[in-house]
């Protein structure tokens, strides 16, 4: 990517909600020099978010407004606020202007596609938070050999989803690689602890609009663990127990009693596209689950059924129009205040594929202290830093086009290990 574009990173939709934390974030942590935007399609709005981010940080010089129609240099405003509309020709030169895209533009079902299309096509890294299966599914079906080919690194879900569980598993296959020698087997990860808050109502908005769209059919096939993956899945990968399946529940060793997480869909498909897009490193008989940990058998079946039930409700459109009078707007969400206890915890046991009765294990864990949108601004945010600091490591390693936050590798880590997120894996001694 030529090094002469105007920005090297520019935030498409900084008036929602996860998307003015993210440029607190960018405001709080990245170099005062970085050259980056605001975009959307509400200038004024967002010159509002502006003067705010100014308080933030006094160093950055007073943002400016420029039409992307118009040719100014702007090389030396540190905050510039774009004018864009969600249409092919204005999104094409909006991609051309910058190194990375960050997009908080959701649903992305609805509105994303030509975003990604437009970074595709022009060779500009592009990130995202979505959880939304179906729709990633759409676009690396058309999009992947694109970008690809015009060497775009595309990554989509880097939030909460699925972030944290892909850069845990990537770690653990990285401990079991380094210190035993091996392929890994399989990762049995939990969301060990979590207190939050609620979600934002875009992330709200986002769920009610999917079923708006998608038949059952298609929400049914969004949910195989390997929708996303690179490759065939493995032929080894076990069988789970009836009894497990129907109540959902399951005791396994050194977790504990674990059962069915809202999160796990999303996130087993993106941390299987990313064992299938590195073979030569998670190896080729890797498989990961991802559960939620509970204090017993019974709260365990009681979520599990609740989970089920609540999807099932979600089917029927007068339960959908209902919620929607009830949910945060989209831009709205949890207090700041409300959210200062909320934290989240990931425990996870990695397998080594050894050929042994009881072959060597690997522990993970990976906290952060704090709101979940905060944490998935910084998320996003990091993750552009770490191209635009590493970008020629980074497209090596991914091979570019649609691939998963874990192709970005130590340096994410060490990134995200610097403002709050804390990740550590150690081989078991026994």
């Amino acid at each position: 990517m030529e090094s002469k574009r105007e920005f090297d990173l520019i935030l498409l939709g900084p008036t929602g909600y996860t998307g003015r934390l993210c440029a607190e974030h960018i405001v709080k942590n990245f170099p005062t020099g970085i050259r980056w935007a605001l975009a959307g399609r509400s200038p004024q709005k967002i010159e509002t978010i502006a003067r705010d981010l100014k308080t933030l940080n006094p160093d950055r010089a007073e943002p400016g407004t420029i039409w992307i129609s118009t040719t100014v240099n702007i090389i030396n405003v540190p905050i510039v606020i774009l004018a864009v509309q969600l249409i092919r020709e204005e999104l094409h030169s909006l991609a051309r202007k910058t190194r990375v895209l960050l997009n908080c533009i959701g649903p992305y079902h609805l509105y994303s596609t030509p975003i990604v299309e437009a970074c595709a096509s022009n060779g500009t890294h592009y990130l995202d938070v979505t959880g939304e299966t179906p729709w990633i599914k759409n676009i690396i079906e058309k999009y992947h050999e694109t970008a690809k080919s015009n060497g775009a690194i595309i990554i989509p879900s880097v939030g909460v989803e699925s972030a944290p569980a892909d850069v845990l598993a990537w770690a653990l296959v990285k401990r079991i690689r380094e210190e035993l020698s091996c392929d890994t087997k399989e990762i049995t990860c939990a969301i060990d602890d979590l207190k939050t808050s609620g979600a934002s109502g875009g992330t709200l908005a986002t769920i009610l609009t999917m079923f708006d769209s998608l038949s059952v059919f298609e929400i049914l096939k969004a949910t195989g663990p390997f929708e996303l993956a690179a490759s065939s899945p493995p032929k080894s990968i076990p069988s789970e127990p009836f009894m497990e399946k129907v109540l959902g529940v399951r005791s396994v060793r050194d977790m504990g009693t674990l059962t069915t997480a809202p999160t796990a869909v999303a996130d087993i498909a993106i941390v299987h596209r990313s064992s299938t897009l590195m073979p030569e490193f998670y190896g080729p008989r890797f498989h990961f689950r991802q559960f939620l940990k509970v204090r017993n058998v019974f709260i365990g079946v009681a979520i599990h059924f609740a989970f089920v039930i609540g999807m099932l409700l979600l089917l029927l459109p007068p339960v959908r129009w209902l919620l929607r009078q009830y949910v945060y707007a989209p831009g709205s969400g949890p207090r700041m205040e409300d959210s200062i206890h909320d934290r989240l915890e990931y425990r996870a046991v990695a397998t080594a594929d050894q050929r042994a009765p009881d072959p060597k294990r690997a522990l993970g864990k990976l906290r952060y202290q704090g709101t979940m949108y905060v944490f998935t601004g910084l998320l996003l945010a990091e993750a552009a830093m770490t191209i635009l600091e590493n970008e020629e490591k980074v497209k090596k390693v991914s091979r570019c086009g649609l691939v998963t936050p874990a192709t970005l590798g130590q340096e994410y880590i060490d990134r995200l290990e610097k403002v709050g997120c804390h990740i550590e894996t150690q081989v078991f001694k026994y």
